[in-house]
């Protein structure tokens, strides 16, 4: 009971600052957009906790974080070709949207402890969790490598770069006419495009293959009841 008036008076706490924010002479956009993402995420990271996952379930997942994580480290050195995408589509596509969601939000909220913390941190957050989200709620456990590399290319691509690409206007301009939104967006096509296209290939090359590890932990050691939960 207590975390839950906790929980609804940070809510309301934060509502209270949008508004003020948006009828402010000075509106800042930066706060505004930051508070809405963290209040998308609230939901799930609740339901997450509410499903009291067993330590054998925050072990896998905690393991699958960890791989996330450095699949996206070891590529440091080569902008945009990270296998992330493709670790976070898997593990939806297997453990189901809500936990597809988790895994993709704690991702780059961890990995960017190596690549740097910053305003958008949050974005990148919604935007992995969303892909994970998404793959949990088109795919199963027996997805196919190249319906999912096609899927992982449009969500990378489309929905990770619209959601992120949204941090780089918020910096970038003042203006917040169509022109200026759209040049900013067009100078990301290339960046989403390498993204895009590498989370197909990892997909294509790897995707099964994890798949197959991630269900046979699941199986051997009964980590979930309810895959599609």
């Amino acid at each position: 009971m207590k975390k839950l008036i906790a929980l609804i008076c940070a809510v309301a706490g934060m509502l209270v600052l949008v508004m003020w924010q948006l009828f402010s002479a000075d509106t800042n956009y930066y706060l505004i957009t930051v508070i809405i993402l963290i209040l998308s995420m609230l939901p799930f990271f609740v339901s997450f906790e509410k499903s009291r996952p067993s330590a054998r379930e925050l072990t896998l997942i905690a393991g699958l974080i960890a791989v996330a994580v450095v699949s996206r480290a070891v590529f440091y050195l080569i902008p945009q070709v990270k296998p992330i995408g493709a670790v976070v589509i898997v593990c939806g596509a297997c453990l189901g949207a809500k936990r597809g969601y988790f895994i993709g939000a704690m991702s780059a909220f961890l990995s960017n402890f190596i690549f740097g913390q910053g305003i958008w941190t949050p974005f990148q957050m919604v935007a992995l969790g969303i892909v994970g989200l998404a793959a949990g709620l088109l795919f199963n456990e027996k997805a196919k490598r190249v319906p999912m590399a096609i899927a992982g290319f449009v969500l990378c691509f489309a929905v990770y770069g619209l959601i992120v690409d949204l941090s780089s206007v918020l910096m970038m301009t003042k203006d917040y006419s169509v022109m200026s939104v759209l040049s900013i967006y067009a100078a990301g096509v290339p960046f989403g495009l390498v993204f895009g296209v590498s989370t197909a290939l990892f997909l294509l090359l790897f995707g099964e293959a994890f798949a197959k590890k991630i269900n046979r932990m699941v199986i051997k050691y009964g980590i979930l009841e309810d895959k599609n939960e």
